[in-house]
């Protein structure tokens, strides 16, 4: 098969800019994977396109297809043209297609005796304090992970918010986004209480307004002003299932791939 052609003159510059970052990071691959990138080989082309679409952070199957293009259009300014037929590259591709194309696998639901283990493993520092809370109401309240950062302590503070907290003697009502409310009644047990543990944050945190999830310091001994990123909850949930011991009976791979912050939207008792 030929090689791309050149791009059209309309987008031309961009096409370009693009296609040379495909090959500084293809040429970056190769040295780290002690390979000449020259000349053009099918196999180390399919190596490369399949760890691009590799766990934890595959790239999408447009984005792979994309920096193959730019292999090939960068390979023919060097009279190098590549066969993008090639039965190493095909086969890559074909498995690239069915993999990434496939729906993504619905995660392990976490029971309330779960979470409760969960938060159990968290220590009483601020860090702890934070983490416990953030598993806690996001489990009782089903909220996803860009709602449960996304929490602000009064109504519009920030134009990054998701919703606002109100807490009362009874319990928590969380005002959401689109008028969505959920109430989370207190608990008997202080210690495993969603809306405790939120206090206890917010109080030891001193938050009186703005973020009410944020960022702490590398020692856990100071809270910055930031809003916490919602990749963190993924990461605190696979971290305390493993410490928890939840599912105990799968390997470790396979445990972490079964929890995620969607855990905590899907509820089992």
């Amino acid at each position: 098969m030929s090689a791309s052609p050149d791009p059209p003159a309309a987008s031309a510059r961009n096409t370009r800019k693009a296609y040379a970052a495909d090959w500084a990071h293809f040429t970056r691959w190769c040295r780290m994977q002690g390979e000449a990138p020259l000349p053009p080989r099918p196999d180390l082309i399919a190596r490369y396109l399949a760890a691009l679409a590799a766990p934890p952070r595959p790239l999408s199957r447009a984005t792979i297809e994309r920096r193959l293009s730019g292999l090939a259009w960068n390979l023919a300014q060097r009279g190098l043209p590549l066969d993008r037929g090639a039965p190493e590259i095909a086969a890559t591709l074909h498995e690239i297609r069915r993999a990434l194309d496939r729906p993504p696998a619905r995660k392990e639901a976490i029971t309330d005796a779960e979470v409760r283990a969960m938060a159990g493993t968290l220590a009483y520092d601020l860090r702890g304090l934070r983490d416990r809370a953030i598993l806690l109401i996001g489990h009782a309240a089903g909220l996803r992970r860009s709602e449960i950062v996304g929490l602000d302590l009064r109504q519009a503070e920030a134009a990054d918010a998701q919703g606002w907290v109100e807490i009362g003697a009874t319990g928590l009502l969380l005002h959401l986004a689109g008028g969505r409310e959920v109430s989370i009644p207190r608990e008997a047990v202080k210690a495993t209480c969603p809306v405790e543990t939120l206090e206890r944050w917010l109080g030891f945190a001193q938050i009186t307004a703005g973020p009410v999830f944020r960022r702490t310091t590398r020692d856990g001994k100071r809270v910055m002003p930031g809003r916490l990123n919602d990749r963190h909850v993924a990461r605190l949930v696979k971290k305390t299932v493993l410490a928890s011991g939840i599912r105990a009976d799968l390997a470790e791979p396979e445990r972490l791939a079964l929890f995620s912050g969607q855990s905590l939207r899907a509820r089992r008792r």
